[in-house]
């Protein structure tokens, strides 16, 4: 009976050294196996991360690309916007210097001949408008009881007079029609330097400074003993100067202060010589 138990607790402890022993040796497989497929997923889930940081470094820099180009584009616009703002302001005081000039102009029209008043000076335009032609016609030329002269002389009176009427309309495209067309029909007349002058005048307040800087060099060359020549050579030097002909515009302003030296013409062209200058400067 002991040889049985003793038989039967050898089996039992060998059954139980060989499960031992088995579990032994399966263990470091089964922990290799673990480690390897935890240091799979914690590379792929680095992987992940860089793919995320990658996706995220292109969004931000692909934002602070646009960001540089929206502030450009704002730049851009304040540029713009200045631009016109300088227009405007340029537009509007060339407007304003043309309405007191027509406004100084209609006061006097009453009292003087368009062209021939000794009273007028160059700091306005001498191209006063009468309201009734009729009374301004023998100002101008020889006595009315002279028959077609005097039909002459009131029909280009009336020429004038209509020229300058879509000039003080603000119709500059009319009158710069109107004035040519005088001009054409009457080289001589005593109104024509004045047509010339207003011609200038309707093409510099559009802008047109190229055309109008040659109406006012028409004035200077062919009618040099001219009252409007002081203007006129004024407004060659405004012209050259919004053309980008500083030198020459200097030079012809100096010119109406040194020719013209107590004139308004003279002034103005002070002024303007002297923001030219402060121009430079900056």
């Amino acid at each position: 009976m002991v040889k049985y138990l003793a038989n039967s607790f050898t089996a039992r402890f060998s059954m139980a050294a060989a499960l031992a022993a088995a579990m032994l040796f399966a263990f470091p497989a089964w922990a290799q196996n673990s480690r390897l497929s935890l240091a799979d997923r914690v590379a792929m889930l680095e992987q992940r991360a860089q793919n995320k940081d990658q996706s995220a470094i292109g969004m931000v820099n692909q934002i602070q690309q646009l960001t540089a180009q929206v502030r450009q584009l704002e730049g851009r616009v304040e540029e713009l916007q200045h631009h016109l703002q300088q227009l405007e302001d340029k537009s509007k005081a060339q407007y304003v210097d043309l309405d007191s000039r027509l406004s100084r102009l209609e006061k006097s029209g009453s009292a003087a001949s368009p062209g021939s008043s000794p009273a007028s000076t160059s700091s306005a335009p001498v191209a006063a408008v009468s309201v009734n032609p009729a009374s301004t016609a023998s100002a101008n030329t020889a006595p009315a009881d002279t028959g077609a002269g005097s039909s002459d002389v009131a029909a280009a009176q009336s020429s004038y007079d209509v020229a300058f009427k879509g000039l003080q309309s603000g119709d500059y495209a009319q009158a710069s029609r109107d004035f040519r067309a005088f001009i054409k029909k009457y080289p001589d007349n005593a109104l024509t330097p004045n047509a010339w002058y207003w011609l200038g005048e309707s093409y510099y307040v559009t802008m047109n400074y190229q055309v109008a800087l040659q109406a006012f060099q028409q004035i200077v060359k062919q009618f040099p003993q001219s009252e409007k020549v002081p203007d006129a050579l004024l407004k060659v030097g405004y012209c050259q100067f919004e053309l980008k002909q500083v030198d020459k515009a200097k030079a012809t302003l100096t010119e109406v202060t040194t020719r013209y030296p107590g004139s308004s013409a003279a002034s103005l062209a002070r002024e303007r010589l002297h923001r030219i200058q402060l121009q430079s400067a900056n």
